[in-house]
């Protein structure tokens, strides 16, 4: 039997950096990844073709709004076979990269799938086993199913079968309003789809702040979105005829019908295979993996990174986490775990959603005291020059001296406006030493220094 330094089960985000650490550290690492392609979520279901598809949907819409731009374009639509087919030479080309570096022979990649017979054995599916003296756990996520009557029986699409269509659906329910429901929901309304998203909590985005999730919520109504938030789900049925949702909606009971339905109601830690009762590794209720700030499990050589073990399902935190417990693993002194104060998140809707650091009710919880300044872009000039108006810019500041404590953009091209708190907030600077870089008039990135000086201002006071 084979023994390894450091076993990562998957070679996605997490295994894949974990792996590449342990091995320029100098250990004997083997990567297990039993899937049918390699590449791991992000590349192959999740963030990269989700975005190729949603920039043309983002494209498609501006050449159909045009008219308020004095520009006359006419006709145009999605051709989604000719879309399919540039958002898998992308993918390719990404996963191809990937496959290279799994199978540069750096470290051992095992075509297999992997569970536990004791806390340092894996059997494999393919007959043999192999020992880890120290194992990571990359198993990712999958979508979940909750008990919703009828949910478990229809035939439902996931995220999976929206990304690969490769016609444009009549109509389509969307369950959920996470960040995959809204994307992806926004993304067939603007490829001509009718789209009706039922979610249960009172907003959608509900780990976002409610005044950000309304600007959002707007949008999407004005986008032709039938929206209905608040519900409760009573019975859901879908099937080669179509597919019907019964709710209660402001205790009315509705049923709406649509051609296709998508279940986008939530993910789950991929961890029911891996038999961690065998490794006596403790577990969540639904199966997410518990660690402590060093990525280590209860069973102290088994690690678990990405979004097996959250907190959050974000693509760089996996790679912080898989590359922190490599080197953790491999005995790395001076080592500091992953700082979640400046948590960055992005929702790729239009308007973008976009949040670093503190959230303000984290702050209220946490009895934090905090300057708060915000601005429109309904009132700022290269904005408005976009037809640009949706959302805000808004930032948190501590009292005394006006260091940054988080920061929220809901508008255009947020995911790249936020980044302009991320080395500030990790550098713990000021409103003061943000005011003295130089901003270009007119851009989009401008508008940040408005709240900063309100807040400047009320410190002066």
């Amino acid at each position: 039997m084979k023994t390894y330094d450091l076993i990562c089960i998957g070679g996605g985000s997490a295994g894949f950096n974990a792996a590449r650490v342990a091995a320029d550290l100098g250990r004997k690492v083997a990567i297990v990844d039993g899937a049918r392609q390699l590449g791991g979520l992000c590349i192959l279901r999740g963030c990269m073709p989700s975005k190729a598809l949603i920039h043309v949907a983002d494209v498609l819409h501006q050449a159909n709004h045009a008219g308020r731009l004095g520009l006359r374009v006419r006709g145009a639509r999605a051709h989604m076979p000719s879309v399919q087919a540039r958002k898998r030479r992308l993918i390719a080309d990404f996963a191809r990269y990937r496959v290279e570096a799994l199978t540069s022979g750096r470290y051992d990649l095992i075509r297999a799938s992997a569970r536990f017979e004791d806390p340092h054995t894996l059997a494999l599916d393919d007959g043999r086993r192999i020992r880890g003296r120290h194992i990571l756990i990359g198993t990712g996520s999958q979508v979940s199913v909750p008990p919703v009557p009828g949910l478990a029986e229809a035939r439902c699409w996931t995220s999976d079968d929206v990304l690969n269509l490769d016609f444009v659906p009549r109509s389509v329910i969307v369950l959920g309003g996470g960040i995959v429901a809204c994307e992806l929901a926004q993304f067939l309304r603007r490829i001509g789809t009718r789209v009706i998203l039922i979610q249960r909590s009172p907003n959608i985005l509900r780990d976002h702040s409610e005044a950000a999730t309304r600007v959002v919520q707007a949008a999407f109504v004005h986008d032709g979105i039938e929206l209905f938030t608040d519900t409760q789900l009573q019975h859901v049925a879908a099937g080669p005829r179509g597919a019907a949702v019964r709710f209660l909606d402001n205790g009315r009971l509705v049923t709406r019908r649509a051609a296709h339905l998508l279940n986008a109601l939530g993910r789950e830690p991929a961890t029911a295979g891996l038999n961690l009762a065998a490794a006596g590794v403790r577990t969540r209720a639904g199966g997410q993996i518990v660690t402590n700030r060093w990525q280590q499990t209860n069973v102290p050589h088994i690690y678990a990174a990405g979004d097996c073990a959250g907190p959050e399902e974000i693509v760089h935190l996996a790679v912080a986490q898989g590359e922190l417990a490599a080197r953790h693993a491999a005995g790395v002194k001076g080592l500091r775990p992953v700082d979640y104060s400046l948590l960055l998140n992005v929702v790729f809707t239009d308007p973008q959603l976009a949040t670093v650091g503190a959230l303000e009710r984290q702050l209220d919880e946490r009895g934090v005291e905090y300057l708060s300044a915000s601005y429109p872009f309904n009132d700022h000039g290269k904005s408005i020059l976009m037809e640009a108006n949706y959302g805000y810019v808004k930032v948190l500041a501590e009292p005394g001296r006006g260091r940054i404590l988080g920061a929220e953009i809901v508008g255009k091209d947020a995911g790249e406006l936020i980044h302009c708190f991320t080395t500030p907030l990790a550098m713990r600077a000021t409103v003061h030493d943000m005011l003295r870089a130089p901003w270009y008039h007119p851009t989009l990135a401008e508008i940040v220094t408005y709240p900063l000086e309100e807040i400047a201002a009320q410190l002066a006071r």
